[in-house]
């Protein structure tokens, strides 16, 4: 009797491949492009006393990083004051970071992160200032009034809404029981069965609250805040824009939208790099 040791391994050999010139090239599937990093820019200007608003302001922006990363609250920096070399020469030093949001209301307000991480540009009618922080305070407190008000377990429901009312009864649940600074409550929608019509039902449920966040890296991730207090949507999008995960937080603010201490830091040391090339 042969064992299985001196049989001649299977799928092996003569006509186990295409032939070269039936077979077909090997394809791998397109990695990630474009990933936005940064760059040093050393903004190119001749300077002269009449530069000197924009580069104090500076200054006191670099200061402000160090300040906010170590729990301080500093006010933030009117721009509408400086004349138009000045505040170009702020505009072409902050550049477009990876974060921006529109804040909506009465006026909408339009935030765009600058290439120094927790330093924010926020301009809309009457409004030019530049902001040091995690994210911008109008961010937080005005991100669950409601555009288009939740309309609950009372939203039309159809035979096709299976999973949506029990996932709606655990947002509300956590809405209501959340503390400042506990953790984040996840519901990976990705994970979970559930039909287009569940989505679309959830999405009338919750409504639609002010804020609206895109954060680019490699792909996008879409932040958007429900009318429900805490209750944000949570869609991260790869290179090609597909989905690939979908997902409600019970928090205050998404941890994708947030610079962290150590990015403050890092911000004021990079501004302080600038001024100095510069000066």
């Amino acid at each position: 009797m042969v064992n299985n040791f001196q049989l001649p391994p299977m799928g092996y050999g003569p006509g186990s491949q295409p032939s070269e010139e039936d077979g077909t090239e090997l394809e791998y599937m397109q990695m990630p492009q474009d990933m936005r990093t940064y760059t040093t820019h050393y903004p190119e200007v001749e300077l002269g006393d009449e530069l000197k608003p924009a580069l104090d302001l500076l200054a006191r922006l670099s200061e402000a990083c160090g300040q906010v990363a170590e729990g301080a609250d500093v006010d933030p920096f009117d721009l509408s004051t400086l004349d138009a070399p000045n505040r170009a020469l702020i505009a072409e030093t902050m550049g477009s970071g990876e974060v921006a949001m529109k804040v909506r209301g009465l006026p909408s307000i339009k935030v765009q992160e600058s290439v120094f991480a927790g330093v924010w540009m926020l301009q809309a009618a009457g409004l030019d200032v530049i902001e040091v922080g995690s994210v911008p305070r109008i961010a937080r407190t005005s991100a669950f009034k409601p555009m288009r008000a939740g309309q609950g377990a009372d939203a039309p429901r159809n035979p096709a809404v299976v999973n949506a009312p029990p996932l709606l009864v655990e947002l509300e649940d956590k809405s209501k029981a959340y503390m400042p600074g506990a953790d984040a409550h996840v519901i990976n929608l990705t994970l979970l069965p559930h039909t287009e019509e569940d989505l679309v039902w959830l999405d009338v449920a919750l409504g639609q609250g002010a804020t609206d966040i895109l954060s680019r890296g490699y792909g996008n991730c879409r932040v958007s805040a429900t009318a429900l207090p805490h209750v944000w949507r949570v869609q991260f999008f790869n290179s090609m824009d597909t989905l690939i995960l979908d997902t409600f937080e019970v928090t205050e603010m998404p941890e994708v939208a947030l610079a962290a201490n150590e990015d403050l830091v890092d911000s004021g040391e990079r501004l302080r790099e600038v001024l100095e090339a510069i000066q």
